[in-house]
């Protein structure tokens, strides 16, 4: 019973923090409300949105002090519509606040435990090298590889820090800013998809530990942790720095694990 009264609170805290990030990255403009340069409070005050989601002040400061409070399915729209969420977001706080059967995962007795692919999946990229492909985990650790993967991102999976990790490699290894043309758009992208999985798994220290590894290694994780983006993995496309070929403009894709919903293979289309 304390495991669970423990997750519960884990949960409902990792929903305050998600919900005063969020409230304080909306500046009254966008809701329509007149702002002042006397604000004090940056983005939205707690009672200007408890009004737009027509709820009471109250009971709205209880859910960002995370207090046991259910909100219904009505309210969290409202919240989300008043907060401006987009669809990753809104999935994120339904998730935190366990609406609709959906709840982030209990992760407190993870610890230190490291995360396994199986044997058939980790076959994966090899199966399609020459396109290279790698595979990740929750964190973010690289779980399997091929030979084209490692050529594309020199350092990635040769890391000296421990096993080979995405979000370690992008923000604390000088290399990355080198090989990814769009750095900074491709590093925010990597911590919001790594915010969101943390958000899913109060409680779990794998994330506490590799967020501060970033935030002492790297400036700009450090100002971005706390706005709380939030991202799904996606198809897309970016330019690296090819060691040979020189500046290349690649496609790729995200496919998710079945067995392992958590795991993404990611597959690159090469020119």
């Amino acid at each position: 019973m304390s495991a669970e009264r423990d997750a519960g609170l884990a949960r409902r805290r990792e929903l305050g923090a998600f919900l005063r990030a969020r409230r304080e990255r909306t500046g009254p403009g966008e809701v329509g409300l007149p702002g002042s340069d006397r604000r004090r409070t940056p983005g939205l005050r707690r009672e200007e949105l408890a009004v737009l989601a027509g709820v009471s002040t109250t009971w709205y400061a209880y859910l960002e002090q995370g207090r046991d409070v259910h909100p219904s399915d009505q309210v969290l729209a409202a919240i989300a519509n008043a907060l401006r969420l987009d669809a990753d977001e809104r999935a994120h706080l339904r998730a935190l606040a366990g609406a609709g059967g959906e709840r982030a995962t209990d992760s407190s007795s993870a610890g230190s435990a490291a995360e396994v692919v199986s044997a058939e999946i980790a076959a994966v990229p090899e199966l399609l090298d020459p396109a290279p492909a790698y595979i990740t985990g929750v964190t973010t650790d690289v779980l399997a590889w091929n030979a084209a993967a490692a050529e594309l991102f020199p350092g990635l999976v040769r890391s000296a820090a421990g096993s080979p990790n995405l979000a370690r490699w992008v923000f604390l290894d000088p290399e990355a800013r080198r090989v990814l043309v769009d750095w900074e758009a491709v590093a925010q992208s990597v911590l919001a998809r790594l915010r969101a999985n943390a958000g899913r798994h109060p409680g779990d220290d794998r994330f506490a530990r590799l967020a501060g590894q970033l935030r002492a290694g790297s400036a700009e994780a450090e100002a971005w942790w706390p706005r709380y983006d939030i991202a799904t993995n996606r198809a897309g496309s970016k330019q690296i720095r090819h060691p040979s070929r020189g500046v290349l403009t690649l496609t790729h894709a995200a496919f998710t694990v079945a067995d392992a919903p958590e795991q993404v293979l990611v597959v690159y289309a090469t020119p």
